[in-house]
């Protein structure tokens, strides 16, 4: 059996940078708060925990002197809270992340009506949204698009992990709607390039693996890519999902894996698709 592993698989550089923040501050302060699971994934998280930090919903729970934020970022709101209750805010934000928050703001003052493209109740989208003013609209796609009023300006960014044809699409759709439209595409370079090459995959494997945690949105997206080109496409977070039934029959499978994912979780994945071929 043939395992096609994609190059871009795992750890993103927004990622790899907010864990190594989170680690290097555990080894100064003994204890942490992190607004919300700092990347997703469940088994990173856990690592995380046991090194002391613990995660929380919001500024409330915050119960130490030191909070990290995560690389999805948070509501403005929140990190204003956090400063005036004097908390020392250690700022894990996806530069990506924090661009697409900073060209919000800009359409804001601008006196755009800024479109977020995004979903709704992703952390990113809601820290994005923030920044937007308080007609900011949120739209997941074309169909949703088509229910904006007319505006005389729409500014437009979009939740770093979207596809730059839904991108396109919603694009084309706001071109009718306002007078004056300005966009930014903030959508991450490494998305794309994951995306393409969950596409390529998918078109030679006779099965697909995609790694990475349920909740996370662009693990999700590149499930739903690979589902599209080959249906026989499973989405798992470790290795003790794999199901012997799911290879029987394979030749060649295809394994990609969202930008949360683990090293480690990745090759376990690769090591017991290899227990299969005996």
């Amino acid at each position: 059996m043939k395992v096609v592993l994609a190059k871009s698989a795992g750890f993103c550089f927004g990622v790899k940078r907010a864990i190594q923040i989170a680690f290097d501050t555990a080894e100064t302060r003994e204890r942490i708060a992190s607004l919300g699971p700092l990347i997703h994934s469940p088994q990173m998280v856990q690592k995380l925990e046991e090194k002391g930090v613990h995660v929380v919903r919001g500024p409330e729970g915050v119960k130490c002197d030191t909070a990290i934020v995560r690389s999805h970022g948070v509501t403005a709101g929140e990190l204003d809270e956090l400063q005036q209750r004097g908390v020392a805010v250690v700022d894990a934000t996806c530069p990506f992340v924090k661009k697409a928050q900073d060209y919000s703001a800009a359409l804001r003052d601008g006196g755009y009506i800024v479109v977020v493209i995004g979903e709704a109740d992703h952390p990113e989208v809601q820290g994005i949204v923030s920044y937007a003013g308080e007609n900011a609209v949120i739209v997941a796609n074309a169909q949703e698009a088509e229910r904006l009023p007319a505006s005389r300006r729409i500014g437009i960014v979009a939740q770093t992990t979207q596809s730059m044809e839904n991108f396109r699409e919603v694009v084309n759709v706001c071109l009718n709607k306002a007078q004056e439209l300005r966009l930014f595409n903030t959508i991450c370079d490494a998305t794309s390039v994951r995306q393409e090459e969950a596409r390529q995959i998918s078109q030679q494997a006779d099965m697909v693996l995609v790694v990475g945690g349920f909740n996370s949105a662009n693990t999700t997206r590149l499930a739903q890519i690979c589902t599209e080109i080959q249906p026989r496409t499973h989405h798992v977070e470790t290795a003790g999902e794999l199901q012997a039934d799911w290879f029987e029959g394979i030749e060649t499978v295809g394994v990609t894996a969202g930008a949360s994912t683990p090293e480690w979780i990745i090759r376990e994945i690769v090591e017991t698709i290899e227990t299969y071929e005996k």
